[in-house]
């Protein structure tokens, strides 16, 4: 795509530059970043995917810098460095997606190995070494592959503008469409039950952060999906179909994320071109986190406890014991009313 960079009316000579438009552009980035980081990264230092999270709130600080240093050079100087500055940031933000994708979920893979047991400082030490690693590639790969000209445009109505070339990250966009086009069509056969499944989700929630269930919940997980009365209804039996524990997990990550997949999807369908170093940003980041984590607690989690992995904003086990829960006993003998849920 072209980024313009300024515009000159041929006719009455009035010249415009873009200059500022970009840093307010940069400056809203990172401060999108900086709270995605702060809500969703508590323990950074945990996985690779959030040391990466980390590594790039810093580089938008940077770019950040080299944007707002250009505005104190000459101005037959600042478009061109701005050209290079967008050329190469793009191009930079446009390599990491695929190698942080496949590192990510590799640390996962491992979190239940020698390696995922190590100490934190430890895993500082290899995430720190591994995010950089591919930083340090992703810039080596701009540097050697970019040429950042200006170039010039003969616009209508007698306008000429000076352009740049800034890549799209391509593989972004098609992980967003194909995301959210299998997260549709995986939940249309069950769209009717899908409401009563979130309710009882957020039932087993409620129970889980009563300090007096949350024991009981984590030593027989498989009792799980047994409620505690509700005063208004005596001893009662629904019964209801449990879903799939992979459907389970789409369930947990869409709720959160469909927001998101579907403004991405609509800016690509009406065709805004957004160049990659906006598109690669912390939410992108993070649902790539919980797309991988969701794999790979599908993959690993078995029937009698679901699988431990690092915090994340899907609560994954809530969704495994909905999908799990048997509804045997109550969880807590002492009440005479209770609810119960039994699964067929």
């Amino acid at each position: 795509m072209l980024a313009i960079l300024a515009q000159k009316d041929e006719t009455s000579g009035c010249h415009t530059d873009n200059v500022n438009e970009y840093l307010v552009l940069v400056v809203l980035k990172l401060g999108l970043d900086v709270t995605v980081l702060y809500m969703c990264c508590r323990k950074w230092y945990t996985s690779f995917l959030n040391m990466c999270s980390l590594y790039m709130v810093l580089a938008d600080f940077v770019m950040v810098l080299f944007f707002s240093s250009v505005l104190f050079l000459e101005p037959e100087r600042y478009l061109g460095s701005l050209c290079f500055i967008l050329a190469h940031a793009s191009t930079t933000y446009e390599a990491l997606p695929l190698p942080m994708m496949c590192l990510g979920l590799l640390d996962y893979c491992l979190e239940g190995t020698c390696l995922g047991k190590q100490s934190n400082y430890s895993k500082f030490l290899r995430h720190t070494a591994l995010a950089l690693l591919v930083w340090i590639l992703a810039l080596i790969y701009s540097i050697g592959s970019v040429k950042a000209n200006l170039i010039e445009m003969d616009l209508p109505d007698g306008l000429s503008a000076l352009v740049c070339k800034v890549p799209e990250s391509t593989l972004i966009s098609y992980f967003t469409v194909g995301l959210f086009l299998a997260v549709v069509c995986t939940m249309l056969p069950f769209w009717s039950t899908i409401p009563q499944w979130v309710r009882e989700a957020d039932r087993i929630y409620a129970r889980m952060e009563e300090p007096e269930n949350h024991s009981d919940l984590l030593s027989n997980p498989t009792n799980c999906m047994e409620t505690n009365g509700i005063e208004e209804k005596s001893l009662e039996e629904i019964v209801c179909p449990c879903p799939p524990l992979w459907f389970s997990i789409i369930l947990a990550f869409s709720l959160f994320w469909m927001p998101y997949l579907t403004v991405s999807v609509v800016c690509i369908v009406l065709g805004f071109g957004v160049p990659a170093y906006i598109t690669v940003n912390l939410l992108w980041l993070e649902c790539t986190v919980s797309l991988l984590m969701g794999v790979v607690f599908w993959a690993y989690s078995d029937t009698q406890e679901p699988y431990r992995l690092p915090d994340n904003i899907c609560m994954w086990p809530i969704y495994w014991h909905l999908s799990k829960g048997t509804g045997q006993q109550p969880f807590n003998p002492s009440h005479e009313k209770k609810h119960t849920l039994l699964c067929v």
